[in-house]
Parts: structure tokens; sequence; C-alpha cells
């Protein structure tokens, strides 16, 4: 039965890569490009927040700090050192997983869980984004346009496709990466941890260790989406790179789609963000509409579908096999 479930899996992966891989040619609107864009985007980075929090049930509300240091540091060091974003961001990486590391061990080191994890990385997004919108050398709420040169050594592109490929790849890579993971020995490790952590290292798990690779990880990642999305915008601020409302923009799509499942930051992120899109469209006038809308669908998801989409399809479907 597993080896069965197991094609069936790669048929679908192979049939959404393809499909992915071909999209670009199939449409010449720039509009539906963005879009496709964001899904990718906020697949990447809800895949990066699932890492921590799906697998290893360590739920943070601060992933914004991480995505935040990926592309300050990407985009200061583009405008104010002239060094390519390719290398600031394998720097805002190593950036963030020191600030991982750093968060990972004051509140594993004292144990804190559930809650009080919780409160404790929504605090530090918050501490970071007061210092960075005070602070001169991040020019304060202004924030920085950064200078457009189409050149992918800039990691800029003349068209939206060059963006959709280079997201797309990030995307491919890490989907193989949570793949090979959840069926490692640290896959196992992280789950046993989120089911029942006293029983996990009852048995020998080491939790601080595996939860310290976990958040290393997860920071890691989200920093390498935070240059991405800086050079796709190409102007950050505080409020739009390390705001309370990027942080849950990261998490909805992996609870959504399924926490601790493979797709799930997918297909969460493939309802929600052209659902968000047409929230804005149409009711543009009105403040804060699509988180309204987020909510709403959370609140949905949590009453009927615990598990997420994936979770239910595979409670319903999986069984069966």
């Amino acid at each position: 039965m597993e080896g069965k479930l197991n094609e069936k899996n790669f048929k679908l992966y192979g049939l959404i890569f393809i499909i992915l891989a071909v999209f670009p040619v199939l449409t010449e609107s720039n509009y539906v490009m963005h879009v496709s864009i964001l899904i990718l985007y906020y697949t990447l980075v809800s895949q990066a927040w699932n890492i921590l929090s799906g697998y290893t049930g360590q739920f943070s509300f601060g992933h914004a700090v991480f995505l935040g240091i990926g592309a300050y540091t990407s985009t200061i060091l583009f405008i104010n050192y002239n060094i390519t974003p390719w290398v600031g961001m394998i720097i805002g990486t190593l950036v963030a997983i020191l600030v991982g590391l750093f968060i990972g061990f004051l509140s594993f080191r004292y144990r804190l869980r559930g809650a009080y994890f919780t409160l404790g990385t929504l605090a530090f997004a918050e501490i970071m984004r007061i210092v960075v919108q005070n602070t001169k050398f991040f020019n304060k709420s202004q924030g920085f346009l950064i200078p457009l040169d189409p050149d992918p050594t800039k990691f800029q592109f003349e068209s939206r496709t060059g963006y959709y490929y280079i997201i797309f790849t990030m995307v491919v890579i890490l989907t193989f990466f949570v793949y090979k993971m959840s069926r490692s020995r640290l896959g196992f490790n992280l789950i046993a941890i989120r089911e029942n952590e006293s029983a996990a290292q009852s048995l020998g798990v080491n939790t601080f260790k595996n939860k310290m690779i976990a958040i290393a990880l997860s920071a890691g990642i989200t920093s390498i989406g935070g240059t991405f999305y800086a050079q796709y915008i190409l102007y950050i601020e505080p409020g739009n790179t390390l705001g309370t409302d990027v942080s849950i923009n990261i998490l909805v799509p992996a609870i959504i789609g399924g926490m601790g499942t493979i797709l799930g930051p997918f297909i969460g992120s493939l309802l929600i963000i052209p659902l968000g899109e047409l929230t804005t469209q149409f009711f543009g006038g009105y403040a804060g509409v699509n988180l309204m809308t987020y909510g709403l669908i959370l609140v949905i998801v949590i009453l009927f579908l615990p598990g997420g989409i994936v979770g239910w399809f595979q409670d319903r479907f999986g069984k069966k096999e």
C-alpha cells in the first residue's frame, strides 16, 4: 500500500510541477503572472513556517522578523555597498539563522511552549519592527526604494517571467527538501515532538537539538523569501516586512492548506492569494478587508477542517487506499 501511495504522490507532484513549469507560456497577462508569483512566494515562506510550526508544533507568530532580516540585509548591502542581492541573500540567511538560534535558545532552553512561545515570537518581532522604525541606519519608517536596474546579476529582470522562474525553482527545491525531511529521522523526531514532547524525550529524542534545527531551517528559508520580496517589490519599509500582518500572511496558507503536510502551504496559497486579490479589487476602499477574509476562512477551517484542506483529503480518501 505504501508503494502505491508513493507512486500516486509522485504522479501528483509531477503533474503540479509540469503545470507550473509551463504556466508562463500559457498566459500573456502581467497581472496573472503577478498573482502566480505571489502564490509561489507565499508557498515558500509558509512552507518555511511549516517546518517549525507544522512539523514541530512550535507555533510562531513572529516570522516577519526573519523575512525582514532577509529583505533589509540584502537591500542595505546592495544600496550602500553595491553588493549583489544574490550575495546579500546568503548573508541575510546566515544572520536570520543566528537570530533564529538566539530566539530558539531563549525559548527552548526555558521550555516555552504553546501560547508562551507564540507570544514570545510576537514580542520579538514587534521589538525588531520598533527598532528598525526608529533607527537611522535602517532609514526609519521611510524604508528603502531599491533602484531599478534589470540585470539578473543584481536579482532584477526585465519581465515577471524571470521572477517567476526564480521563485518557482526555490519552491521546487524547498518542497523536495521538506519531502525528504518528512521521511528522515529529523522529520520523525519533529513529528514526535509535536505529538507529545515529553514522551518523545523519554524515548531518547533530543528535543532541544531538534527544535533548534527546525527554527534555524525555518528562519533561514524565510529570510530567502524576504530577499526575493524586496527585489520583486523594489521597496521595503517596516510595515511591509516586519508588521504583524506580515506574520499572519505567512502562517495562514499553511493552516488553511494543512499544517505538517507537504502540499498544504501551496494549496493554501492557491486559495487565499487570488481571493485576497479579488477582495482588494472589489473592496479596496476598506482597509483590512483581506485580513478579515483570511480570518473568516481560518474560522471555517478550524471549525470544519482542523487538519486543513490536505488533511481533510488524507482523512477522507487516504484510508481507502
